[in-house]
């Protein structure tokens, strides 16, 4: 990974190498990197490497390099961080050091800055830009700038119902891709039917998760039960005292325990899978209007055959399907929350059963080789 001082005019190209060349060459445009939370960004990348079609990464700006996701490394050589500079003069650079690698099309990998970047940096090469759409970055943008940016696109690629609702009220056709998560890596594994059952919520501590929500709702719980919550985020020392409030913290009251884990990276999330019996998340959509998709817990911990218990907000319903592989309820309902979490807690083969099918959904629609094929597919398909 370079970070590039923009006083410089040249320097050598970011792509690595005549074994990189395919007839279709992409340059992708992302937010931060490396970015820990956006496993979805990072295959997507390694997919169109493997296929030979990445010519080079650039990032709008640096992500926390404490963590890092499996894999990331191989893109490293490919990734360029540009400088804090206006998202013209970002596209300047990136199209001064594209301008002899050949590229064919230049893709942006959200809605906002990375699009802006992306669309700025392929006018100046004469060439086809795209962008994809996830969840917070589409309300990023003015509808009226959203809808001029994706009347210019070769292509438009929403990752959920819910981005892709989204860009057809504002007069877009998208792609629809969903994501989709590494069956290989997270595995179906046969669980204990005896003793606490154990509860896991993963994700950033931040308002839009849900985990205050979740919090209530296990207080409420009159089975003994273990929470545990890994994450980090500026929410940690308000949700501790929500917890410890609430007689959850230490050696649990009533109802259980609740565990503050902090981060972990993706290489020990299918251990924490295995080890658990149910996953919450308690998605709402914030005060400011953000809301997850279809986040990355909900595929892993399908794949990795827990019984998910989710709120219905969002894309996340495409893959839960309630009383099937199973439970959602409304969002920010401490009390059907409790309820829905409290029949699985009871039912060891009820949560068996949503298990099993949970593992079936994933490898039938979001098996990783597949959704990252089909992403291939897409681009290929439009710019060539």
């Amino acid at each position: 990974m370079v970070i590039v001082d923009f006083r410089r005019s040249s320097r050598p190209g970011p792509c690595g190498g005549e074994r990189y060349r395919a007839l279709l060459r992409v340059a992708v445009v992302v937010s931060g990197w490396p970015r820990v939370s956006e496993t979805f960004a990072l295959n997507e990348l390694l997919a169109l490497h493997e296929r030979g079609m990445l010519a080079a990464v650039f990032a709008t700006k640096a992500g926390d390099p404490s963590l890092r996701q499996p894999g990331s490394e191989t893109l490293d050589p490919f990734v360029t961080v540009l400088p804090d500079v206006s998202a013209d003069e970002q596209a300047r650079i990136a199209a001064d050091l594209l301008a002899a690698e050949g590229v064919h099309a230049v893709h942006g990998y959200f809605a906002h800055q990375p699009a802006e970047v992306a669309q700025l940096a392929a006018g100046r090469l004469g060439v086809p830009f795209g962008f994809s759409v996830h969840a917070l970055d589409v309300r990023k943008v003015a509808p009226s700038v959203l809808r001029d940016r994706a009347a210019a696109a070769a292509v438009v690629v929403a990752c959920n119902h819910d981005a892709a609702r989204t860009l057809v009220a504002n007069g877009s056709a998208p792609v629809l891709l969903p994501h989709g998560v590494d069956t290989r890596r997270f595995v179906w594994r046969e669980r204990s039917c005896t003793g606490d059952v154990r509860v896991l919520a993963v994700g950033r501590l931040v308002p839009k998760k849900g985990f205050d929500v979740l919090i209530d709702a296990f207080a409420r719980l009159d089975r003994p039960a273990e929470l545990r919550i890994v994450g980090e985020g500026p929410e940690r020392a308000r949700l501790e005292a929500r917890a410890a409030r609430l007689g959850l913290s230490g050696v649990g009251g009533s109802s259980g325990v609740v565990r503050f884990d902090g981060r972990r990276t993706h290489a020990e999330l299918p251990e924490l899978y295995a080890e658990s019996d149910i996953v919450a998340v308690p998605s709402v959509v914030d005060l400011n209007g953000d809301r997850d998709g279809l986040p990355n817990v909900v595929l892993e911990a399908m794949a990795s055959g827990c019984a998910v218990v989710a709120s219905d907000v969002a894309a996340i319903g495409a893959a839960v399907h309630h009383g099937e592989n199973g439970l959602l309820v409304p969002p920010n309902d401490p009390s059907a929350l409790a309820a829905a979490l409290g029949a699985l807690v009871d039912s060891p083969l009820r949560r068996r059963r949503f298990g099993l099918a949970a593992r079936t959904t994933i490898e039938a629609d979001y098996g990783l080789a597949d959704c990252a094929s089909r992403f291939c597919d897409a681009l290929e398909g439009h710019y060539v």
